[in-house]
């Protein structure tokens, strides 16, 4: 392989991003993914392993993967850690009383010296759903701003998205 083609593939990796989309079983993950690439969302079954949509952004291609949420599947999901560049915590907004758990897997997460580097985007789901708490409610709940101190390395940004 020549200089050149080594320099393109370089390139071309570069606008290829791996999005790891992982939260606790029925947060949303699936159906947000189909939503953004325009995809029917009416029959949705739960995630059982993973699934893998490529989206095109501009000149980026997005691989994102969609990983299960149900705690029989939770110890897998180190599987799928290796050269993320960005991972969406999804918490469904209306399910107050499994915060306790999002916020305690949240936390293994942020531990993983394989996902050092990558951004993180908390999507504050099901903002839609009547006496769901709002993304600022969210954060101060499940302590978000602690995790900061886990990792000073990871951006944290904090999405609200109605389904």
């Amino acid at each position: 392989m020549g200089l050149l083609s080594i320099i393109r593939k370089i390139k071309r990796k570069e606008k290829e991003m791996r999005i790891l989309m992982v939260g606790l079983d029925n947060s949303g993950k699936t159906t947000i993914v189909l939503k953004i690439n325009g995809e029917d969302t009416s029959v949705i079954s739960p995630t059982l392993g993973f699934n893998i949509k490529t989206i095109k952004y501009h000149k980026y291609s997005l691989n994102i993967w969609d990983v299960g949420g149900q705690k029989t599947i939770r110890s897998y999901w180190r599987n799928y850690f290796e050269q993320t560049d960005g991972l969406v915590w999804v918490v469904d907004s209306s399910d107050i009383r499994r915060l306790d758990d999002c916020r305690a897997e949240l936390h293994n997460l942020l531990k993983e010296e394989r996902l050092a580097g990558a951004s993180l985007l908390v999507f504050a789901n099901k903002q839609d759903i009547q006496g769901a708490l709002k993304p600022a409610e969210i954060a101060k709940v499940s302590k978000f701003q602690s995790f900061i101190c886990i990792r000073d390395m990871f951006p944290i940004f904090l999405w609200l998205f109605t389904v």
